[in-house]
């Protein structure tokens, strides 16, 4: 590839990128409902990052919940918990760390599977914690069915992601406390609509 098509692909993915993070910062802004709203997201993210599955675990009682997947298995929203010291997603969390893995995610020691979840038999995992006011709020996972190396880029991408949904959690739970509404019960209905 010559300098010249290298540099207009990379420039063409930098403004992808940031149209992501408009689209996201637009949604936030919107009169929708949490849920439909991190929906939003879930297909953005897969839209930029190519990938198959996108899960959002949002912390519930000390554990993580799933709220929001581009695919959920009967179920599994606002059922399916995982504690802090579970999986590679309560690393994520526990950790604050983002990971990447390329293949064969699910034979990673720290790999819990759910049989209700299709993607766990899927090669490659990214995650990233959602914070808020420096706290870990939840986790961010994007999954592909075949082998995928993880670029910079889609990582930085990811952790922004998992900062803005951080942002908008925040601004839900405020919003939350002017009703009068309880934050778990948020969660609560976040996973039952």
């Amino acid at each position: 590839m010559s300098k010249v098509k290298e540099l207009e692909s990379q420039l063409e993915r930098a403004q992808q990128q940031l149209r992501l993070f408009q689209k996201i910062s637009r949604l936030m802004v919107k009169e929708l409902s949490l849920k439909q709203v991190l929906a939003a997201i879930n297909t953005l993210v897969l839209e930029f990052m190519h990938g198959d599955s996108c899960l959002l675990y949002l912390l519930d009682k000390g554990d993580l919940l799933l709220c929001s997947s581009n695919n959920p298995s009967p179920g599994t929203l606002g059922n399916l918990r995982l504690r802090m010291d579970e999986g590679l997603t309560g690393w994520v969390a526990r950790e604050r760390r983002l990971i990447a893995i390329s293949k064969e995610a699910f034979l990673d020691p720290r790999f819990k599977t759910f049989a209700e979840l299709p993607e766990d038999q899927y090669e490659a995992f990214l995650s990233a914690p959602i914070i808020a006011r420096n706290k870990v709020v939840g986790v961010i996972n994007v999954q592909h069915r075949k082998q995928h190396i993880f670029t910079g880029e889609e990582m930085e991408t990811l952790t922004t992601v998992g900062e803005q949904v951080g942002v908008l959690l925040t601004q839900a739970k405020l919003e939350s406390k002017t009703s009068g509404e309880e934050v778990a019960t948020l969660v609560g209905a976040l996973a039952s609509n």
